[in-house]
């Protein structure tokens, strides 16, 4: 089945707002830290697709935000599905807090963003959800601190649900470091930011 500008429109409707795993940090203190999770839109298109601001925090330091990157989404081919591009940040510590004050994203422009061109996902429709894998044959690699990190991406989402499968791995050995080692990271939406979209 062919999806249309209504289903992306959709998706990107469910992965805007403000998320927490307080729920799940609280069952399961061992493996899941208490996060908060913000998905921003853009003020601007990207190609004409609409463009979401990512940043998360330790719910115990959240005037520390970090993992700032921007995610675009838009029709592919096949057109049963839709794709998911992570850019970078090249100044993160400049747009740092941008998720809980959208008003900081005034200033950003494509300038200031660096494609990642493995870091793609593929998105399906199942049913009620949403469900985004890694492109095969592909890695996501980028910059930190000097070091080349690699993290493989994935989620899923619902109206009012977002699980994050994000998980650091060693380049060289693919052992996972830190992320959804024990499953997959599950986000409550606390406010939607749905009605942002440009």
């Amino acid at each position: 089945m062919e999806i249309g500008l209504e289903t992306l429109n959709q998706l990107v409707s469910w992965l805007a707002g403000e998320f927490e795993n307080q729920a799940q940090a609280l069952d399961q203190p061992a493996w899941f830290v208490h996060l908060r999770l913000w998905h921003r839109p853009l003020p601007f298109l990207i190609d004409g697709y609409p463009a979401l601001f990512a940043e998360q925090a330790n719910a115990l330091y959240l005037d520390k935000p970090y993992r700032q990157r921007v995610v675009t989404f838009r029709p592919t081919d096949p057109p049963d599905r839709l794709q998911a591009q992570y850019y970078a940040c090249k100044q993160p510590d400049r747009w740092q807090g941008a998720g809980a004050n959208p008003d900081r994203l005034q200033s950003l422009t494509l300038e200031d963003l660096e494609l990642l061109p493995g870091c793609r996902l593929t998105v399906m429709r199942q049913d009620d959800w949403f469900k985004a894998d890694p492109v095969p044959d592909t890695q996501c690699c980028f910059q930190y601190q000097g070091e080349t990190r690699q993290v493989i991406l994935g989620f899923e989402v619902s109206a009012d649900t977002f699980l994050s499968y994000d998980r650091g791995v060693d380049p060289k050995t693919e052992q996972a470091l830190w992320g959804a080692i024990m499953g997959a990271y599950r986000f409550q939406k606390r406010q939607n930011f749905g009605v942002e979209l440009v």
